[in-house]
């Protein structure tokens, strides 16, 4: 392939590139739905529980999904906002007294979210070479020492070690009166940058499941 020709099919692959790591780095490794429930149902209201002791996480993912149900005419109801105190082993209410609470908003659906597992790996990432064809008698190509030294720091990129992490999701909502299973999914989010970029790609997949599934409606806009 001549030079002339190479340049727009390297631009070509760069921004392929580049959009691809724009998207959203999760993925739904599966879902279900009850099709039956589905049928009878018009969701009005959602009480969201991110099951996380990290508060910041449990506010941010929470605040988010309230958004994006307001945006579909689904109100919402936090559970930062309405439990006071983190729950652990030890200190986990009963199943009457923590219904009792969030049947006292009068939510409809319970959507849920927890972190099922966590996957860290570190691979070597090897090094390349490249080529940049110059033609003969061009500048430093007039003599060997003149090439050697303004090309060969060009020629090898080193190979380096990196870790990766996937985090593994569950989301799951559930009828509030009957405690039944309405939809659950299960997601692989892969290193994502910061918190910001984890929300945001998670629930942008998660949404569109959700309509796929015939949960939710698309928002309006």
């Amino acid at each position: 392939m001549s030079k002339k020709t190479s340049y727009p099919f390297f631009f070509l692959l760069l921004t392929i590139f580049m959009i691809s790591c724009a998207g959203s780095n999760t993925q739904i490794t599966g879902s279900w739905a009850n099709k039956e429930k589905i049928k009878n149902e018009n969701i009005k209201s959602v009480f969201i529980a991110v099951l996380t002791s990290n508060m910041s996480a449990k506010t941010v993912l929470e605040n988010e999904l309230a958004f994006q149900a307001s945006q579909r005419d689904v109100e919402s109801f936090k559970s930062h906002n309405v439990f006071t105190r983190t729950f652990t082993k030890d200190n986990m209410p009963s199943r009457e007294e923590l219904l009792e609470v969030i049947r006292a908003t009068n939510a409809q659906t319970i959507f849920t979210v927890a972190l099922k597992d966590k996957e860290t790996s570190t691979r070597y990432v090897p090094g390349s070479t490249s080529y940049y064809p110059m033609g003969m008698g061009m500048g430093y190509y007039g003599n060997f020492y003149g090439y050697y030294s303004n090309v060969y720091p060009m020629m090898y990129d080193p190979g380096y070690y990196t870790t990766d992490k996937t985090y593994y999701l569950e989301s799951n909502l559930y009828d509030t009166a009957s405690e039944e299973l309405i939809w659950s999914a299960q997601s692989a989010t892969y290193n994502p940058r910061d918190l910001e970029n984890f929300v945001k790609g998670y629930t942008e997949t998660l949404l569109k499941q959700l309509e796929k599934d015939g949960i939710i409606k698309k928002a309006e806009l």
